[in-house]
């Protein structure tokens, strides 16, 4: 087994690498005391980005991505997770979920998303309905040849700077043995459509700057034309094309392990007390040791999930396997090194804390780590009849 990178790979760790700690870095200190990214700014990481040529690199070349295998973006995605998320965003990855578009959707969304002309978002959760998918509530019925939508969607990153959404609504309900569960259609929504409104979310302790919107839907009229795949069809649009973003959560918290685990690693090695520095005392040493284990475990748990996606094999158990111990494994760094940096770990005069209140997010969102453990133990035991 080879586990080195190629010589394109290297280029691209190290490329994305540079333009986070030249152009993401600066901006940082700033957002976290305003919890806003300047639009000048936004649009100057995006203009950077497509100069890269690296915007939408997530997509196939056929429509004009710079088509990344799934290891290749993995790496991306890893470097980027050094960085402020609110400042990231712009750094274009649309959603795959667009490759679904089919007819003029293409022209409408698909390709104005990779070419950066048009950003997108997703909404799922609701109040009521989290991980529970099957559980929502926002509903769209059928009034002639159109879709009437109500309900609330919310905690919908990147919904503040979308122009259409991909938004996951109930359009129906069957009777099971295990009672009523809900049927699922995915549909593109337009900024600015009547009755659909874009409103501010819930001030978030993480990541702040990368913003969660609130989605209503109040007699919301959508056409046929706007479903994203087949109507009723929308777990099979997010089995196709959503698990894999669990893959994205778990790179970054890699990423932004590795700036942390820095952090404590100078610090230990510069700190002084009792004489010596703080990194020769076992207590300390020992800390440091196990974290970057941990790192290193994460990174090839993840990028092995990602080379079986390459490969063609099944990967499901993998990726939740990889966005579990990475998220974890990134709450035990963030707080290890805040410990080594003591009582000034907790100060802002250094970015420990910000970091400390960035990675409990992690282990929440794209789906639970409760969530992770139950796609983990059904994969193990349903083949056994358990």
């Amino acid at each position: 087994m080879h586990f080195g990178l190629t010589d394109e790979q290297e280029m691209i760790v190290s490329t994305v690498r540079s333009f986070v700690e030249n152009e993401i870095y600066p901006h940082e200190e700033l957002v976290e005391r305003t919890g806003e990214v300047a639009p000048e700014v936004a649009r100057e990481i995006k203009r950077k980005c497509m100069d890269l040529g690296f915007y939408a690199c997530n997509f196939p070349e056929e429509v004009g991505g710079a088509g990344l295998g799934h290891v290749d973006f993995a790496l991306v995605e890893r470097e980027l997770g050094r960085g402020s998320m609110a400042l990231t965003h712009f750094f274009g990855r649309p959603q795959n979920i667009l490759m679904a578009c089919e007819g003029e959707q293409r022209e409408r969304y698909l390709l104005p998303a990779v070419r950066g002309e048009r950003m997108d978002a997703l909404a799922m959760t609701e109040p009521d309905a989290g991980s529970d998918v099957r559980g929502m509530k926002c509903f769209a019925r059928r009034d002639g040849g159109d879709w009437v939508v109500n309900g609330t969607k919310h905690f919908i990153s990147g919904a503040d700077h979308a122009d259409f959404i991909i938004v996951f609504i109930a359009t129906g309900e069957d009777d099971t043995p295990k009672g009523p569960k809900k049927r699922i259609t995915a549909f593109l929504v337009d900024r600015g459509t009547p009755g659909f409104t874009i409103r501010d979310g819930y001030k978030s302790v993480s990541h702040r700057g990368y913003k969660n919107m609130i989605l209503e839907f109040d007699d919301c009229r959508l056409p046929d034309a706007q479903v994203l795949g087949e109507v009723d069809g929308g777990f099979a649009v997010m089995n196709e094309w959503l698990y894999a973003t669990r893959i994205t959560v778990a790179t970054m918290s890699v990423g932004r392990a590795r700036r942390v685990f820095d952090y404590a690693l100078n610090y230990a090695a510069e700190r002084r007390q009792f004489g010596q520095r703080i990194g020769k005392f076992q207590g300390v040493s020992f800390q440091v040791a196990d974290m970057i284990t941990e790192i290193d475990a994460a990174d090839w748990l993840t990028l092995a999930s990602a080379w079986r996606l390459d490969q063609g094999l099944p990967a499901n158990r993998e990726i939740a396997s990889a966005k579990l111990y990475a998220s974890e494994m990134l709450a035990r760094v963030t707080d290890a090194t805040l410990q080594i940096f003591g009582g000034m770990g907790l100060m802002d005069d250094f970015p420990i804390e910000r970091f400390w209140r960035d990675a409990r997010v992690e282990r929440i969102w794209d789906g639970t780590s409760e969530i992770q453990r139950h796609i983990i133990s059904r994969e193990l035991l349903r083949p056994l009849g358990a």
